[in-house]
């Protein structure tokens, strides 16, 4: 079991960060954040029950926090209307043309 969280938690964790580098959209960013959570958990346990690997649960204990957050911000909290979100427009460069 406890290779299974292991293997899970590093694997969870490389295709969240592969779904939220691909900036697919709010709701699946936030999806990319639950499967980060889970990640967490996974390591967490596996962390503190696999001897001389303490370290590894209490970075996903922050991490847990972390990513908690962005479960909130992507898929519970509504987008306010300045968010900067990727559909907004790119202002024009502040350079002259002479």
């Amino acid at each position: 079991m406890l290779d299974f969280a292991q293997y899970y938690g590093a694997g969870a964790a490389t295709l969240a960060a592969l779904i939220v580098s691909l900036d697919l959209g709010r709701k699946i960013t936030g999806w990319a954040f639950v499967l980060f959570v889970s990640s967490s958990i996974a390591l967490i346990l596996w962390g503190f029950y696999q001897p001389d690997s303490e370290g590894i649960g209490w970075q996903n204990v922050a991490l847990l926090g972390i990513n908690c957050t962005g479960v909130y911000r992507y898929l519970i909290r509504r987008p306010s209307p300045g968010d900067g979100s990727a559909s907004a427009p790119v202002p024009a460069s502040s350079s002259a043309s002479g």
